[in-house]
């Protein structure tokens, strides 16, 4: 097996098409499937199976490109570290939960790289999601929070998929809403206000509380809607008077003027929580350089934030 063949595989796998994957490599697709036979052949099992609609991956092919991707991402390190020559763009890729201070992070990462050389990629999606985007290394590095509540599910998923998370800093729940809703001037919201406002959360496909996005998702709300994307969230939140609970981390410039934060009053059967947001990586993997400069700008992006909305103990300092 050569590194040729582990590119053309997986770049095969990211297409979903014999003939997108040759374009995107330059090559003829003849050359690209006598490749793939002579790998198949070598390991003994089929990668892809082919339809008329393109490529699919085979159940040995998902276990076997899922190895051959954390080889890739250890060669691609090497490379990075000291070659400059090659054809082939080098990944980087970011799945994290709706954090505009991630985004922020990766816009800023990305700016100083020349994009002809590199193919990035930023996934806002579900907390399940993440996980398996950065153990099968699809993305490097995955954002998310953990708090008292989903801890112990997610640091199992955690330890199922081979990841270690990384704390960056610790918050209390906030109300995100439009600044003229109804409880926009007050000077903090309890359960009890919230009663008849439709209350937002970022849908999740798989079941288990643990993996919901948002802080306190374990508190009764008689009004709820799910949606999947930031956008449709922050038309929701303006059109229905609804709201969400979150970090109190905002950057307007990528929230959308006219939202605020309005910090969330707790009572003796709603007390408020510490939200610990993080990153995961791959265990046993070395960083890559424009990782550990994404991280980086992740903390030149929380060293802006308004700091009321950190919450600080006696045993961190964060």
């Amino acid at each position: 097996m050569t590194i040729q063949q582990v590119i053309y595989a997986l770049t095969i796998e990211e297409c979903g098409s014999m003939n997108k994957a040759a374009e995107k490599l330059y090559i003829v697709q003849p050359t690209l499937t006598s490749a793939i036979q002579e790998l198949e052949n070598e390991i003994g099992i089929s990668i892809f199976m082919r339809t008329n609609k393109g490529v699919i991956v085979t159940p040995e092919g998902e276990e076997f490109l899922n190895d051959i991707r954390g080889f890739y991402r250890q060669y691609d390190t090497v490379m990075q570290k000291y070659s400059g020559e090659g054809h082939y763009k080098r990944k980087f890729g970011v799945s994290t939960q709706h954090y505009t201070f991630a985004v922020r992070a990766f816009v800023d990462t990305a700016r100083q790289y020349d994009m002809n050389d590199f193919d990035f990629a930023i996934r806002e999606t579900t907390t399940m999601d993440i996980i398996k985007d950065v153990s099968t290394l699809k993305s490097e590095i995955g954002i998310l929070y953990i708090n008292e509540l989903n801890k112990k599910g997610l640091n199992r998923l955690f330890t199922e998929h081979g990841l270690v998370f990384h704390p960056l800093i610790k918050c209390r729940a906030f109300v995100y809403l439009w600044h003229e809703h109804p409880l926009a001037h007050m000077e903090s919201i309890g359960i009890e206000d919230l009663q008849d406002y439709p209350c937002m959360f970022f849908e999740q496909r798989d079941n288990g509380e643990y993996l919901a996005e948002e802080i306190l998702s374990e508190n009764f709300y008689p009004k709820k809607m799910r949606v999947t994307d930031r956008s449709t969230m922050l038309n929701m939140v303006r059109a229905l008077n609804g709201y969400t609970l979150c970090s109190g981390i905002v950057w307007g410039d990528l929230n959308g003027d006219g939202y605020i934060v309005v910090p969330f009053r707790e009572d003796a059967e709603n007390p408020n929580s510490v939200m610990e947001i993080g990153y995961v990586t791959k265990k046993n993997t070395v960083m890559s350089q424009i990782g550990k400069k994404f991280l980086e700008e992740i903390d030149a992006a929380l060293e802006q934030i308004d700091k009321s909305v950190i919450y600080e103990d006696n045993s961190s300092n964060q």
